[in-house]
């Protein structure tokens, strides 16, 4: 016979003590015999008889939950019944939920020692006529998981402080640096009207053209299926990383991610001594991405142009520049890096994009290189809610959009620890330095490349809005470009009026 002895002895325990309904059926009895026996226990499976002792069973949790995540396993597990060694079934008669240290139930003596909470369970089962007692405890997922103040870690079939294993402590944080920033747990142990409330789901439906009008449950499933949501048990779930930042109604309301709000600053002149607007934004990427641009563009400067009818306001920027260059601040941020976040400070004729990490990418690559994402989950989340393009095409399309515009070129900045891209307000050509002129002949030979074009007098004179009056200028510039090597001729033996060029790395594509 295998069967739970009573639905009464299967509990769980959340990282906030709560006592849950029983978990969906699992087969525990088959899971006894599948782990326990003679080479059963290891690294993250003990073996025990009558073994009662509170505080041995804190060290254990916490050593098999470190363990399991070290050998890559979603659970570690201790059983009692089970002889240590030959993981033969000879029964127990601990009863975890009538136990007790110091008048206090023992799960929740346990959960209050345990630090960060994690979630584990008791469970009884009958197999072969004798009572088998097993925790199953969820695996360390960001760090050590620690009993009592003290971390520990299984050293084969032995239970030891971490420090006194420091190759597995490396190792460890090695399996915790590996996990993805988005996949990471941010809270958990929550039930699903709290999961859901503090992520404006509703928002980020409709941004993916998807119903609002479901149930508590419906929207939790489908906030897991994206990642937003893990699951721990009927009505409990983990909100990850990847769910607070992009949908949280408030970032502070999550320990740790505040500082990723994204800050705005408007200066009153060409530097920042004298502040004139600040704010930051603590709503979640994307469900407050429209918000953000909003206030973005109304700060930007404008200027009255005549049109032919009547007079029009412009701004002084590309906005669609600005909404690319913006999203992918969010998107190619270092996560990890959580005493920092994304700013964005608006100066009388400069526009900084500033985001922590730096670039993964050469930046005199930007344009043609499919770049490398830390955050591939959030990437792919934004451009599903349209909020960012293809991956390798925002840089390229912002760029477009200023080409467009005829205005300065934008310039890119990569230092220890951030990125930053720098707009300019619209400026004549003739007031352009000698540098911006050149970074402009770069990009657009990038451009035009990436995109099947030729450069060509013809082409920059379009770029920069200037006349057949001025090729001679064009062309100066050209041999400045060619010069500096930034560029080269596409035929060098060709007139300079018929003369295409290339940015000088495509030589190695011809």
């Amino acid at each position: 016979m295998e069967a739970p002895l009573s639905d009464s002895n299967q509990s769980a325990r959340t990282p906030d003590g709560v006592q849950e309904p029983p978990l969906p059926e699992k087969d525990y009895a088959a899971l006894v015999r599948a782990l326990c026996r003679p080479d059963g226990e290891s690294e993250w499976v003990e073996f025990k008889r009558n073994f009662g002792n509170p505080k041995d069973i804190g060290k254990y949790i916490a050593a098999l939950a470190n363990s399991a995540a070290l050998n890559e396993q979603p659970f570690g597990y201790l059983f009692w019944g089970v002889e240590d060694g030959s993981g033969a079934l000879v029964g127990t008669s601990f009863d975890p939920h009538s136990a007790k240290k110091s008048n206090e139930p023992l799960e929740n003596w346990l959960l209050r020692l345990l630090e960060p909470k994690i979630n584990f369970s008791f469970h009884a089962v009958e197999v072969d006529g004798m009572k088998i007692v097993l925790a199953e405890i969820e695996r360390a997922r960001n760090i050590p998981v620690r009993f009592d103040g003290m971390d520990y870690i299984r050293v084969g079939s032995v239970t030891r402080p971490l420090r006194q294993a420091p190759e597995r402590e490396r190792a460890l944080w090695r399996v915790f640096d590996q996990t993805p920033f988005e996949k990471r747990l941010i809270n958990g142990g929550v039930n699903t009207n709290d999961a859901i409330n503090a992520l404006d789901w509703q928002k980020y439906f409709k941004l993916l053209g998807m119903p609002t009008a479901l149930e508590p449950q419906m929207a939790a499933d489908a906030l897991c299926s994206d990642g937003m949501l893990e699951r721990n048990m009927p009505d409990n779930w983990n909100i990850t990383n990847l769910g607070a930042i992009l949908l949280a109604e408030d970032l502070r309301d999550f320990s740790g991610l505040w500082p990723k709000a994204v800050r705005v600053i408007q200066y009153s002149g060409k530097s920042n001594i004298e502040t004139n607007r600040e704010r930051v934004f603590h709503r979640g990427y994307a469900v407050g991405f429209e918000q953000l641009m909003d206030y973005i563009d109304a700060l930007l400067p404008t200027k009255e142009v005549i049109g032919r009818i009547f007079r029009e306001t412009v701004s002084m920027y590309s906005i669609p520049a600005v909404r690319e260059l913006v999203a992918n601040m969010l998107v190619h941020q270092d996560l990890a890096m959580t005493s920092c976040g994304p700013m964005v400070e608006i100066y009388s004729n400069r526009v900084e994009i500033t985001n922590p990490g730096e670039s993964l990418v050469k930046l005199n690559r930007l344009v043609d290189v499919r770049p490398q994402t830390r955050n591939k989950a959030m990437a792919a989340i934004m451009r599903r809610a349209g909020i960012c393009e293809e991956l390798g095409s925002g840089i390229r399309n912002a760029i477009l959009a200023i080409e467009s515009a005829q205005l300065p070129p934008p310039r890119f900045e990569t230092l220890p620890d951030f990125m930053r891209v720098t707009i300019y307000a619209r400026q004549d050509f003739r007031d352009m330095s000698r540098t911006d002129r050149l970074r402009a002949v770069y990009q657009h030979a990038c451009l035009r490349y990436v995109l099947g074009e030729k450069t060509s007098n013809a082409s920059l004179r379009q770029r920069f809005g200037l006349s057949n009056r001025s090729a001679a200028t064009v062309s100066r510039l050209l041999n400045e470009a060619l010069k500096a090597e930034m560029i080269v001729a596409e035929k060098p033996d060709a007139s300079t009026r018929s003369r295409n060029y290339l940015p000088y790395w495509a030589t190695s594509y011809n």
